[in-house]
């Protein structure tokens, strides 16, 4: 009973991180039981993964932004700008594929470099700044399509947003057995590194984590990870895409928490001023963050483009709202200094699984816009909850503290001390 009271307590503490994990299992389990299995399907796992994964890109990206007391607009306009970008020099000019991928990573960059310029170094707020990206890169869209869209892509480019990894099997077996071993192994990669991790942590005395919770934490991630993988196995293995949103995610994971711009990040977001204070550049970590989060918009485009096969003047509508609002139901906070990569892909799956389980429904744009709008709101409101339960450092937290600390009680003075003190006086 201790361990599970333990545990309890444990969870108590952590409910924001906890609580976006049991709100993606309650939606999912809703969802399959309202369509009647279908969203739990190999097929429409698939079409999950793929139809969500410029989002998801767009969300890493996002949440570090975000992390750092910022916010980018453009980056649905900047999105659908690379894709014409990549239209015209693969259908137009006849680049290959191979050389248009990089030259568009690399106006990505520029267009970073473009906002965070005027961020960073001259100290117009983010807000305003993507603003102005939004509208001018919407523009810039419009101009190199000619408002007209642009198709078709070579094969190889299509199998990024689209592609699968090759069948070893020859499509004999009913398990795709490449996707078979990759699942498996990511499991037992992840089960080895949080064991050494707790281990380092015990260690050094910082482990807080209670032995039951670690123990169900890690097995239903594994349980998750080996679903997953029969699910994919089971219909075509693994899409193109989903192996470039796992290196991103460890290679940004590892970013956040394990190096020296990541711990500024959340230092910037967390205290601007004693950031400065303690010797960060915060101008040339924020401009570096929104070069960053160019290149992630213009991967994000290039994957969107390459699903659809074509570039389309209205491509990337509306994804800046799908990436900010991933990132916020993920656990980031309004105000900065706190979120995760593994959280905002957590919120982009919720988003993804809210889209997909409303289309199988049938339900129409305007409901899908309505619910989506009060799981956002929700999301925010379970944070400021969450600050204030706490006693953070929110408005309401403190005047709760206030409201309910007992006013200090004086000493008691013995006999004694009281003719001390008189003695003294005199």
């Amino acid at each position: 009973m201790s361990a599970l009271r333990e545990s309890l307590g444990f969870l108590t503490s952590r409910l924001r991180q906890v609580g976006i994990f049991v709100a993606l299992i309650l939606i999912v389990l809703l969802f399959q039981g309202l369509t009647g299995g279908i969203l739990l399907e190999p097929q429409n796992v698939t079409n999950l993964v793929v139809q969500n994964s410029y989002i998801l890109i767009l969300a890493i990206g996002m949440v570090m932004v975000i992390i750092a007391g910022h916010i980018d607009l453009s980056v649905g306009s900047v999105a659908g700008f690379v894709g014409a970008i990549a239209g015209v020099m693969i259908v137009h000019w006849g680049w290959p594929w191979w050389l248009a991928i990089p030259a568009c990573l690399l106006v990505g960059a520029l267009v970073g470099a473009w906002q965070g310029y005027w961020i960073a170094h001259v100290g117009i707020p983010a807000f305003i700044v993507t603003l102005a990206g939004m509208l001018i890169f919407r523009g810039l869209t419009l101009i190199v399509l000619k408002n007209q869209q642009i198709t078709p892509f070579p094969a190889e480019l299509r199998a990024l947003g689209g592609g699968f990894l090759p069948d070893i099997s020859g499509g004999t077996s009913v398990l795709e057995w490449l996707t078979v071993i990759l699942g498996v192994g990511a499991t037992l990669a992840l089960l080895i590194q949080a064991v050494k991790e707790r281990r380092i942590r015990k260690k050094f005395d910082l482990e807080s984590e209670p032995t039951v919770w670690f123990v169900v934490k890690t097995a239903f991630i594994a349980l998750l990870m080996l679903t997953i993988t029969f699910l994919l196995a089971s219909y075509r293995g693994t899409p193109v895409v989903l192996i470039v949103l796992a290196v991103l995610v460890i290679v940004y994971t590892a970013l956040m928490n394990n190096s020296v711009f990541g711990r500024h990040t959340y230092a910037i977001g967390g205290n601007l001023h004693a950031a400065e204070l303690s010797g960060i550049k915060t101008k040339a970590v924020t401009f570096r963050l929104f070069v960053n989060m160019g290149v992630l918009a213009a991967l994000a485009g290039l994957v969107f483009t390459a699903r659809l096969n074509s570039a389309q003047p209205a491509g990337g509508t509306g994804f800046e709202l799908d990436a900010i609002a991933a990132a916020f139901i993920g656990g980031a906070a309004v105000t900065g200094g706190i979120g995760t990569v593994a959280g905002a892909m957590v919120g982009g799956l919720i988003m993804g699984v809210l889209n997909n389980g409303m289309s199988i429904l049938g339900l129409g744009t305007d409901y899908q816009q309505l619910i989506k709008g009060l799981v956002l709101l929700l999301a925010v409101a379970f944070d400021i909850f969450n600050k204030n339960r706490s006693g953070g450092e929110s408005i309401l937290g403190k005047q709760f503290k206030r409201k309910t600390t007992p006013p200090p009680v004086p000493e008691k003075t013995t006999p004694a001390q009281s003719e001390t003190v008189g003695a003294n006086t005199k």
